[in-house]
């Protein structure tokens, strides 16, 4: 059965930063142990209910793309036993799906991402001025429409609590550099197309996805954190796909609808989730999980 894990605890491990999701901890030779938790985040708000089993989910569909893609981009993961660097008397069932160690990465400063439809934050943009990140787009699409070409629409990268918001490319040549910039957006759109086709091969559209990037003391860039999964994508049965709605999805859209019928403005603390919303977000992930990667979480 899945574990359930709101907050790690792993003592005399130091602990360097408490995400949205994901608890990181130091680790000697420049390595980091990655923790992700049940915690579910929905408008950049953290919730008080777990989702039962979900960090393992984001876990091993992160550690499947990130095999698929090593020969487009090289990512953070090292092949160390988790037993190796778990504190003695640490419960190895509990992390044992969940947590990774990697390399430490300086982040780039930038939520990179991949659209291929027009969806969310990007439509309410185009609704308004016709562009999304300084991109002018085609007149007359429809919500959820596929673009002519997937596009990087790069965003800031906020703090807990806080909204991303979308920027412009140049921003983000002004922010890194345009050399990295260049290689963020290559990546990111690389990545994403190799990915959209695979996962359409069966019968899942990606809308799009978000990607997190570092780079190590040489300079070299790095994928890290997770990867298309149903927290930082949005993932479409393309037997249920159709122009001119939100499509129901595999991701955590079912509880952003939900919310959405909240008198709640959307600012921490965050409401509390009935467990039948809990229960069926749960379900979608593990359908993902099994569609996409061919894994069940027994």
């Amino acid at each position: 059965m899945p574990t359930t894990l709101l907050q790690s605890n792993l003592p005399g491990l130091e602990l360097i930063h408490r995400g949205k999701v994901r608890d990181v901890y130091a680790l000697p030779e420049n390595r980091l142990l990655i923790v992700a938790s049940d915690r579910l985040s929905a408008f950049d708000v953290v919730l008080p209910d777990p989702i039962p089993g979900k960090g393992e989910m984001l876990t091993q569909i992160s550690n499947f793309w990130f095999g698929k893609t090593a020969h487009l981009v090289p990512n953070h993961l090292l092949d160390v036993p988790l037993a190796d660097v778990l504190p003695a008397g640490t419960d190895l069932k509990l992390y044992e799906k969940r947590a990774v160690v990697t390399r430490r990465l300086k982040p780039v400063p930038v939520e990179a991402i991949a659209r291929g439809y027009i969806i969310g934050s990007g439509w309410k943009d185009y609704q308004a001025t016709g562009s999304l990140c300084g991109i002018k787009l085609p007149a007359g699409l429809k919500q959820a429409q596929q673009l002519p070409e997937p596009i990087f629409t790069p965003s800031t990268k906020a703090a807990v609590g806080d909204h991303d918001e979308n920027v412009s490319f140049d921003a983000v040549v002004a922010a890194v550099g345009p050399e990295l910039a260049e290689q963020v957006r290559e990546a990111t759109l690389s990545i994403y197309k190799w990915a959209a086709a695979y996962a359409a091969e069966r019968g899942i559209i990606i809308a799009d996805t978000k990607f997190e990037f570092g780079t190590d003391e040489h300079g070299k860039l790095y994928v890290m954190d997770e990867m298309l999964t149903p927290d930082s994508s949005r993932f479409w049965p393309a037997d249920l796909y159709q122009v001119g709605i939100s499509p129901p999805s595999y991701d955590k859209q079912f509880v952003r609808d939900y919310l959405e019928t909240l008198d709640w403005n959307k600012k921490a603390p965050g409401p509390n989730v009935p467990a039948d919303v809990i229960a069926a977000t749960s379900a979608k992930y593990a359908e993902a999980l099994h569609r996409l990667a061919d894994i069940t979480l027994d």
